[in-house]
């Protein structure tokens, strides 16, 4: 189906004015200091920072010195147990994140320290446990040149291993299965969605309740950022073996350019973002978030990219005034975050809460509300008090899932252009809990 645009609804000047410095009061959780010369603690291609199962609570990040710190704490008491991995990193690059997940079992996963290199995974010894066994491989094969893995969970309590096999440009999207009951990881997929060799997806996942799984992408031709563009789309209902399109068609797999539902039409260099987020409304469709310029000149604005049950829909997340240029290979450092997509569905409408850190408003994490996605009226307002930095926004998508509860993983960082570094000193890591307004 082809996109359709809808009518951007630009916050009023009397809007901006009134909620431009209106913080609202956070609980903040410290935990310890952080590695900050690089945003390696704080990219949103993390996926799960911070996760959690029933009532335990475990973040991770690197220390100062590049290990592998976890921190774990029951939910809603201040104090947290604090245990280095033993394993170390390498923070200076940015793509080096850490991720983590909880399985059915109460199982912590974990997998770091990844730019095109051999995978580097490791799992609890134990249900609740921060006492972790020795790497291991998942499979033993395609684990050479591995790049942003991330951990999704399923409602069965099995675990999805998503991650791109190759280089920037060129790489193709691998599937792994954790059966949670067996403790074993099983391939779906070697190729999902395959580059050709001349470019490579940058993708985000959705799972929903009733085991369906979202997956939407931007395409890279090169390494260089301005060569992203379009923002294509695919669903699968029985665990990631088969997808389809919004129509239902089965796709060949794997999904090529040709072959690939088209959400978004954008050309390039337009400042797409790539790896944001997306989530699932209260109809079960899915819905993304990201960032580009419309026209030359344009500045790049915050937008939802939406199936509506006939065809999507774009439509712009308040306005911004801040203009900005990225190109060349490597972490950017744009004034602006990569934006994170939360949904509150309702029986007939879906809340919408949009993430994000912009030089506009001081480099805070704020929040942009809507009550109401048929109605897109936006609301703004103001998380961490202070800067973040180059952080973008992390979220525990656990708490969220289960108790709707918005608990914010972030730390000031630093970032240079192109894999460079600041000279930015150890910085606090943090969990806020914020309140949401009332509906």
């Amino acid at each position: 189906m082809l996109p359709k645009i809808a009518n951007a609804l630009p916050f009023t000047v009397a809007l901006v004015l009134a909620l431009c410095h209106r913080p609202v009061q956070a609980q903040h959780f410290p935990i310890a200091d952080g590695w900050a010369r690089t945003k390696v603690n704080t990219s949103i291609f993390r996926h799960n920072a911070v996760c959690s199962f029933k009532d335990q609570q475990v973040a991770a990040f690197y220390d100062p010195s590049g290990r592998v710190i976890l921190a774990s704490r029951r939910i809603g008491e201040r104090d947290w147990q604090i245990r280095s991995t033993g394993f170390r990193g390498r923070p200076a690059d940015a793509h080096n994140g850490i991720s983590i997940a909880f399985d059915g079992r109460g199982i912590l996963h974990l997998s770091w320290d990844h730019h095109a290199s051999p995978l580097r995974y490791a799992r609890a010894k134990a249900p609740g446990s921060l006492e972790i066994s020795n790497p291991e491989p998942m499979l033993g094969r395609q684990e050479n040149r591995v790049t942003y893995p991330e951990f999704y969970n399923l409602p069965n309590g099995d675990l999805l291993f998503f991650y791109r096999d190759g280089a920037s440009g060129a790489g193709n999207l691998v599937l792994n299965r954790l059966d949670a009951r067996s403790g074993t990881w099983t391939r779906v997929h070697d190729n999902l969605i395959d580059g050709e060799g001349k470019r490579n997806a940058y993708w985000q996942v959705a799972t929903h309740t009733d085991g369906a799984i979202h997956l939407s992408w931007v395409w890279r031709e090169t390494p260089d950022v301005v060569t992203n563009h379009d923002i294509a789309y695919a669903k699968s209902t029985d665990g990631g073996r088969t997808w389809m399109n919004t129509s239902g068609k089965t796709l060949d797999l794997p999904i090529r350019e040709q072959t690939a539902e088209l959400a978004a039409r954008v050309p390039q260099n337009s400042e797409l973002a790539n790896q944001t987020s997306m989530a699932v409304d209260h109809r079960g469709n899915p819905v993304i978030a990201n960032f580009w310029r419309d026209r030359p000149g344009d500045v790049p604005q915050y937008r939802l990219v939406r199936f509506d049950g006939r065809g999507w829909i774009t439509t712009q997340v308040g306005e911004r005034h801040l203009d900005f240029f990225r190109k060349g290979a490597g972490t950017k450092r744009p004034p602006v975050s990569r934006p994170l997509l939360l949904l509150d569905p309702g029986a007939d409408k879906t809340r919408a809460i949009v993430l994000f850190r912009d030089a506009e408003r001081g480099r805070k994490i704020s929040a942009a509300i809507c009550d109401d996605l048929d109605k897109p009226q936006w609301t703004v307002t103001d998380i961490t008090p202070e800067s973040v930095g180059q952080s973008d926004p992390l979220v525990d998508i656990d708490l969220w899932h289960t108790r709707r509860q918005l608990h914010l993983f972030t730390q000031f960082a630093g970032q240079g252009d192109g894999e460079t570094q600041e000279s930015v000193a150890p910085q606090k890591v943090s969990i806020y809990q914020w309140m949401l307004p009332a509906k």
